[in-house]
Formats: C-alpha cells, sequence, structure tokens
C-alpha cells in the first residue's frame, strides 16, 4: 500500500519500508511518529479513503543537507557577498501504511457513557 503525504510544505509518495528525508521535525533518534495530513491512498491502481489512513514513521536521524552557496555580485561596484547555509532535515524509515484502527474510536464512546453516568446519578439524587 502506498500513501501521498505532505510534510515541510512538500508532498512524498510512500510505502512501507521507504527511507525519506523530510524538513526537520521535532523527535530523536529512534522515536516513531505519525504523519497526519495524507493526501491519497492506495495500492495498485485502486485508491482508498485518504481519511481512513494512518502512516507511521520511524526517526532515523537529524541531519544537515548539502550546503547551498549564496554568492551575489555587482558587477564594477566592488560588490561581491559569499554565504553558505545547510538546512535541517530529519531521515525517517516508514515502518508503516495502513487503515486506522477502530480501537479509538470505541474508548471514546466509552468515555461519553462513564462522563453521563455521574450526570445521571446526581439528577436521580435530587
Amino acid at each position: 500500500m502506498f500513501a501521498v503525504v505532505r510534510t515541510g510544505g512538500k508532498q512524498y509518495r510512500v510505502a512501507a519500508g521507504d527511507k525519506i528525508a523530510v524538513e526537520k521535525l521535532a523527535g530523536e533518534a529512534g522515536d516513531t511518529i505519525t504523519l497526519g495530513d495524507i493526501l491519497l491512498a492506495g495500492e495498485g491502481d485502486d485508491l482508498a479513503d485518504a481519511s481512513k489512513v494512518t502512516v507511521s514513521a520511524e526517526i532515523i536521524a537529524q541531519a544537515k543537507s548539502e550546503k547551498v552557496i549564496v554568492f551575489k555580485k555587482r558587477r564594477r561596484h566592488n560588490y561581491r557577498r559569499k554565504n553558505g547555509h545547510r538546512q535541517q532535515m530529519t531521515l525517517l524509515r516508514i515502518t508503516a501504511v495502513g487503515a486506522e484502527d477502530k480501537k479509538p474510536a470505541k474508548k471514546a464512546a466509552a468515555k461519553k457513557t462513564t462522563n453521563d453516568a455521574p450526570a445521571e446519578a446526581a439528577a436521580s439524587a435530587e
């Protein structure tokens, strides 16, 4: 199964086992994160409902990308400026791409019934 996720203003097509380099995300090496903004999901030619798909990834490392040289010059004005920049990035290993579990939704429903019980008990006590 594959998914198209958006993170850091860019889009990535990922599948389980893929390694990608994205804009810096919070976390240490070895942490597991869930990529939330899923644009498209499917398997082969079949597309799935992207709102029901989750993508989990493991942080491999926090690193810097290649250096980009910024050189400015105005000819005949003795104006030269040289600057360099290395963008922070996070290396991710996609661990799973699949459908959401229904268990968290059941827990939320169970919490609602427990919250209603004290209100009913207070109403019956009056």
